[in-house]
């Protein structure tokens, strides 16, 4: 079968390898559509991501969906034929943090590209059973793919204790920044404010629901007019976040979802004197059953936000479309073209 393979930063290449067999308990899902993350590119162009290093050559994409062509020994032949999005992440489940419910931060867990594992931008790949999700037939292979980034959104909603009524902010208005405004928003809160310095992308928020939108470039957040209950930080830029927080009311939550700096400046007196609840975000645990009904029932549009479609011998472009076209959001990969 054919796959992407980085060997280095900047260094891909189109690479036939044998095809994988499924083990005990697991499936083979020919691969129809991979949703390029920042993850992806940030691996393309520095070869790491903090303590995760390439260190020998790796297969990228985690965003997948497919369809069951084979299975493993223990798993029924009922399976083969069966839509999934592939939840890429496969914990041990005997840890005490799989134990407690919290298998995102199983310490051997074993996650599409991320090194060494390698990842979905191929033609077939293997997966447990229990972590490839049916899909209906009303959402997309597009639209199954990226359920991996709305679970992000879903997560990220939940570590914020969104509900009917808060008030949110969302600073970033990338992908996961899109998929969290909407999450939020099919989560009730009424007051969802998305900020950020690409006007096209805040033109797409507003197109999605946000109830207002900020121009991040245009003295940053002095236009909000409300202090949230949630901020839901997604842009990774640390001057943004301190700021952010800065307007979260007494007894606010902030969750910190993008990735920038490896340290920020916290505004700790106001983080004090409110009792702010400020997390961090690792992934997630149990969305995939609730991200498939938000998509299924038409609360959530993820085929909306794709702004790119390419080859898998184009998937050097659709890692750099983000970086080359400011009007990109999402780009995605076909393997099977």
């Amino acid at each position: 079968m054919r796959t992407v393979v980085l060997r280095g930063p900047r260094d891909i290449v189109l690479e036939d390898r044998p095809m994988p067999k499924p083990a005990d308990r697991e499936v083979l899902v020919q691969v129809r559509a991979v949703g390029v993350c920042g993850s992806d590119t940030h691996y393309y162009e520095h070869g790491r991501i903090g303590n995760f290093v390439v260190e020998s050559p790796l297969v990228l994409g985690h965003e997948a969906s497919g369809v069951i062509v084979g299975v493993g020994h223990g798993v029924s032949e009922g399976r083969v034929g069966e839509r999934v999005s592939i939840e890429p992440g496969v914990p041990d489940m005997t840890c005490p943090q799989c134990l407690s419910g919290r298998y995102n931060l199983c310490p051997s867990m074993r996650f599409f590209a991320t090194p060494p594992i390698d990842g979905a931008f191929a033609e077939y790949v293997t997966v447990h059973e229990s972590f490839a999700h049916v899909v209906p037939s009303n959402i997309s292979d597009e639209g199954a793919a990226l359920l991996e980034p709305l679970s992000v959104g879903v997560w990220s909603c939940r570590k914020g204790a969104v509900a009917p009524g808060s008030r949110v902010l969302i600073t970033g208005a990338g992908a996961i920044g899109l998929i969290s405004m909407q999450c939020a928003l099919a989560s009730g809160a009424t007051e969802v404010v998305v900020s950020d310095i690409n006007p096209v992308r805040l033109a797409l928020a507003k197109e999605l629901g946000a109830t207002a939108v900020i121009d991040a470039g245009e003295g940053g957040l002095g236009e909000l007019d409300m202090a949230p209950d949630v901020l839901i930080e997604c842009s990774g830029h640390p001057p943004a976040i301190g700021e952010a927080i800065s307007k979260l009311a007494p007894a606010g939550r902030a969750v910190l979802v993008g990735m920038g700096g490896d340290e920020i400046r916290l505004p700790l007196a106001v983080v004090q004197q409110r009792e702010i609840v400020v997390t961090g975000t690792f992934r997630y645990a149990n969305t995939w059953p609730t991200a498939i009904s938000l998509v299924a029932s038409g609360r959530i549009s993820l085929d909306r936000l794709v702004t790119g479609r390419y080859r898998l011998d184009e998937a050097e472009a659709a890692l750099v479309s983000s970086r080359d076209d400011k009007t990109a959001v999402k780009a995605v990969v076909y393997p099977q073209k």
